[in-house]
């Protein structure tokens, strides 16, 4: 069969920045093996498959290099950015039902596009002695969700972090993320999971239903400007909306291809 490819850079809107996302618009759900294949063959951090479900709803996947993952906001971006720009989709916001149950997406005046997630505070911890060894570093704060947050001093603090994926791989929760103040934003971050076959996250939506909350508390102010400083480097507006985060972010389309499967 052959199955469309977008390549989409997610949360930016320059191109080779962001975080790069392929999208395979589905009519029905393929063997879980073929999608799995095609995600190792694209070598990106994610790919998103959706299938429609009625006008303006779509089932939405997510598979890494070697495994599928409950959430992606990247690749839930790249997504609604190709339905909006690529296939004449003509509603304003449109629902993904997933793992983590409805995610709702809205095209915005200024071209971005919100994520309605679902908000996972962070509770503190004990630093592991693993995420120790691999971040080479102490925080001044750690706390754990669905994955690890560590909280540092500056932002220079968390751009110098050159860590041992080895010793952050082993683990339990599937990532690690690394955040402190921002110079000219409300906080910086960075996002690990070697676990999933994802050294370094170049951009991610999912950490920030962890951070959003952190922040909001931390600094008393509901809406945030983010920055994850990465090589490739990100930049997204938060929201903490009760048990929910919004996140907006652009997006740009690098290619359009053809899978040959």
């Amino acid at each position: 069969m052959n199955l469309p490819l977008y390549w989409i850079d997610a949360f930016t809107s320059r191109l080779f920045s962001g975080n790069p996302a392929a999208v395979v618009p589905l009519d029905s759900w393929p063997e879980d093996s073929l999608m799995q294949n095609i995600s190792f063959e694209n070598g990106l951090a994610e790919t998103a498959f959706f299938v429609p479900v009625s006008p303006g709803r779509y089932h939405i996947r997510w598979f890494t290099p070697s495994a599928e993952v409950d959430l992606c906001g990247h690749a839930t971006v790249a997504a609604a950015f190709t339905l909006f720009t690529q296939l004449g989709v003509t509603e304003t916001c449109l629902t993904f039902d997933s793992r983590s149950g409805p995610l709702h997406t809205t095209r915005l005046p200024d071209a971005k596009i919100e994520l309605d997630f679902p908000s996972r505070p962070a509770r503190p911890v004990a630093p592991p002695a693993a995420l120790l060894t691999g971040l080479g570093a102490t925080p001044i704060y750690c706390a754990q969700a669905e994955a690890n947050l560590a909280v540092f001093a500056t932002a220079a603090e968390v751009r110098g972090l050159r860590p041992d994926f080895a010793a952050l791989s082993t683990l339990e929760q599937y990532g690690t993320i690394v955040t402190a103040p921002g110079d000219d934003c409300d906080f910086v971050s960075r996002f690990f999971a070697p676990r999933m076959g994802v050294p370094e996250d170049p951009a991610t939506g999912s950490s920030h239903c962890v951070l959003t909350p952190y922040w909001a508390e931390r600094l008393g102010k509901t809406k945030l400007h983010a920055r994850q400083v990465s090589a490739r480097g990100g930049e997204l507006w938060c929201e903490q909306v009760g048990d929910r985060v919004k996140m907006a972010g652009h997006a740009a389309l690098y290619l359009r291809g053809e899978i040959t499967a």
